[in-house]
């Protein structure tokens, strides 16, 4: 052991390199003492290295009695993104031990996504060159019977917390009418933001587009049903670029397949989805293999998060630019882990 500040860490599904830039990661190595374990490792590691534990990277499990012999942690960095119930966050709310999530990071790429998936959906793009490559191809009018404009549209969100504050500004030159449903937030979140605080029921029935960007938690796993499904306009967009948890995946399929609706979705209940699973040659259906947020700039963000809230830390200071966890929601959250970066 050195003198520096211990850091453990255990970033799976993510590594050090997929993390930090090269210049990052020596400045990370120069400023502490980096232990690197495997996920379920961290209780294994001497009382020495526990005990003087100023920060973990990544969201390891940590039973109560591991957490006892971490007498001088600081925080806990997740890079993966999903808050997990894997530790005792009543206990580290107590001491002060923060918990905090660089989820941020993947809010932009995946904005931007959910706006390329909203117009190829209204516009039939992919369809289109898909015809085109077999000789089906339609052309002028005939070729957009079922074409309609973003701008100008009635557009719902149902979730707003940091890909919804991405999207935003990128609908506003659209000049959509947008209501957005998060029962987690003030209606003045919302109407700050130049939106519409809405109910469920008024985003689904009014809505030319619906973008779905809840979080699953224990309130609300498979909400959008069949029934929710068929409250949607005929033929509006739904694109799913949170976590499938809160879907009924089925349903979907079924409400797509009868032609009410046409949707996309970047995440899926299994990731990947079984070779003669339906969605994949569905009709109406745009596919995108969890890869949305996937971006090394995305990556290496988390990173410069990562050090800079370490550094006001090491100050005495709260972190800033990761997202907190909660006492009041965290425990609520349900999202599966990903497999893969």
């Amino acid at each position: 052991m050195t003198d520096l500040p211990i850091v453990i860490s255990a970033p799976e599904p993510r590594t050090l390199d997929l993390i930090f830039r090269p210049d990052r990661l020596n400045e990370l190595r120069a400023r502490y003492d980096i232990h690197e374990v495997e996920t379920d490792g961290l209780a294994d590691l001497p009382d020495e290295v526990l005990a003087e534990a100023r920060y973990v990277i990544g969201q390891p499990p940590i039973d109560e009695a591991t957490l006892a012999r971490m007498k001088n942690l600081r925080c806990v960095f997740n890079v993966e993104g999903n808050l997990f119930l894997n530790m005792p966050y009543a206990r580290l709310f107590e001491r002060g031990i923060h918990v905090v999530t660089t989820m941020e990071v993947f809010a932009r790429p995946v904005a931007e996504i959910g706006l390329g998936l909203a117009l190829d959906l209204l516009r039939d793009i992919t369809e289109a060159d898909l015809a085109f490559r077999k000789g089906r191809e339609a052309w002028g009018l005939d070729g957009n019977g079922h074409a309609r404009l973003l701008t100008g549209a009635d557009v719902g969100l149902i979730g707003f917390g940091s890909i919804g504050r991405s999207l935003l500004p990128l609908l506003q030159p659209f000049r959509p009418r947008l209501r957005i449903y998060d029962p987690w937030l003030p209606p003045s979140s919302i109407t700050d933001a130049g939106a519409e605080p809405s109910d469920l029921d008024t985003v689904l029935s009014e809505s030319d587009v619906v973008f779905v960007l809840a979080s699953v938690t224990d309130e609300n796993e498979g909400f959008l049903d069949s029934q929710a499904f068929a409250r949607m306009r005929p033929g509006a967009a739904f694109i799913l670029l949170s976590r499938a948890g809160v879907v009924d995946f089925d349903d979907l399929i079924a409400a797509v397949q009868s032609g009410h609706i046409r949707a996309a979705s970047d995440v899926f209940p299994q990731e990947p989805m079984p070779e003669a699973h339906p969605v994949r040659n569905l009709t109406g259906f745009l596919r995108s293999a969890h890869r949305a947020g996937a971006l090394d700039v995305a990556f290496k963000a988390m990173g410069d998060m990562v050090l800079e809230d370490m550094a006001l830390l090491d100050r005495g200071l709260p972190p800033i630019r990761c997202k907190r966890a909660e006492r009041e929601t965290v425990a609520k959250m349900r999202s599966k882990p990903v497999d893969k970066s």
